[in-house]
């Protein structure tokens, strides 16, 4: 059994767009999996890129999905082609681990990434980001970068830097991006909540993150 819907940012396997149509103001992706085995049933949820999308059909080893006007508001969806590589993860499984952080597949904005460094066997890759979502992210916390659970390492007023391991870089798709490049960016859940419940009570919003960061946010 799965968590509809849930997913954890540990990436299963990466995919290629074979198909991109677009139906007025949606989008019908068509993506075929590296991984032989990568099942799923029709109406089940896989982050794609790190966008939550329900498996409409499967036909030919190809899987479709439809990303809806929201979607494409939100993500890298609304300039998708055929051939672009995307990362993929199927739903928790009940009886599933949860080693990287909860992650919804509700892409906040898109980032744009604006430096990489060297750091020996790691590259710290630097992202711009909407300022508005500064209040969600805070050092040591967690983020969702096409899908997959990062640490942030540092940040900016408008920027998140975080590090990318060997294995991040080898099984996921951010060996074929760099500077310039576009990636969905989801802010961990509990900020957001937390964001939410000291706005209701009434606190200065400028107050914000350092309340959060104290919370270890």
């Amino acid at each position: 059994m799965y968590f509809k819907r849930m997913f954890t940012g540990l990436v299963e396997t990466m995919g290629t767009v074979t198909g991109v149509r677009k139906y007025g103001r949606s989008v019908e992706l068509s993506i075929r999996a590296d991984l032989g085995d990568f099942e799923v049933v029709a109406g089940g949820s896989v982050a794609v890129d790190g966008v939550c999308l329900t498996l409409e059909k499967r036909l030919d080893g190809q899987m479709f999905f439809t990303a809806v006007a929201e979607t494409l508001g939100r993500s890298s969806f609304n300039s998708a082609v055929t051939g672009r590589r995307v990362n993929l993860e199927r739903a928790v499984r009940v009886d599933g681990r949860l080693d990287g952080h909860i992650v919804l597949g509700h892409v906040d904005a898109v980032g744009r990434i604006v430096g990489d460094e060297d750091a020996g066997v790691s590259i710290v890759r630097t992202i711009e980001i909407p300022e508005e979502l500064a209040p969600f992210v805070a050092e040591k916390g967690s983020i969702a970068v096409d899908g997959i659970s990062l640490t942030v390492a540092k940040t900016g007023v408008n920027t998140v830097s975080i590090s990318l391991i060997p294995a991040t870089i080898n099984k996921t798709t951010m060996s074929a991006k760099g500077v310039g490049g576009i990636v969905n960016i989801e802010c961990d859940v509990m900020a957001r909540y937390i964001y939410r419940m000291i706005s209701a009570s009434g606190s200065r919003k400028e107050n914000l993150v350092d309340k959060m960061e104290r919370l270890g946010f």
